[in-house]
Order: C-alpha cells, then sequence, then structure tokens
C-alpha cells in the first residue's frame, strides 16, 4: 500500500479545521506551530504542516492495521 497523493477535500479540511483547533489547545501542537512560524511559514503554512502529519500518521496507522497510542513504541525506547 501507498500513501495517496490527493485527497478527498473534505477529509482535508477536517484535517486543517482539527489541527487549527490544537495548534491553540495542545502544548505539542502549539509548540510545533511557534517552531514552523518561528522558521517564516505563514499561519496557513504552519497549520498545514501538523495536518499533514496527522494524515501522515493517520495513514500508517491504516497501513500496519495499528491502533494509536500515545507512548512511544518500545523500538524508539530501545534506540535512545
Amino acid at each position: 500500500m501507498r500513501r495517496p497523493h490527493r485527497y478527498h477535500r473534505r477529509l482535508l479540511r477536517v484535517f486543517y479545521l482539527s489541527a487549527q483547533v490544537t495548534a491553540r489547545c495542545c502544548p505539542t501542537s502549539q509548540a510545533f506551530y511557534q517552531r514552523k512560524r518561528s522558521e517564516g511559514k505563514t499561519h496557513k503554512q504552519a497549520v498545514l504542516a501538523p495536518a499533514r502529519r496527522r494524515l501522515d500518521v493517520l495513514w500508517a496507522l491504516v497501513r500496519d492495521q495499528r491502533t494509536f497510542t500515545t507512548e512511544p513504541s518500545a523500538r524508539r525506547h530501545a534506540a535512545a
């Protein structure tokens, strides 16, 4: 399975609005948004970055048939 390059417009809008809300509420997303803004990105570009990241995570979960957990995987702990 490969990730498609084009998406459903309504689905993209859902992820954009989700990222926009979390950029205000979630401390992790706020830090990511601020980092993008400090890199010189516009507001829209800075909101699209976490939306794209969320979509990539969702696609990986579907591809690997896994469920989402907030804890890092055991492989990441072993590598650190």
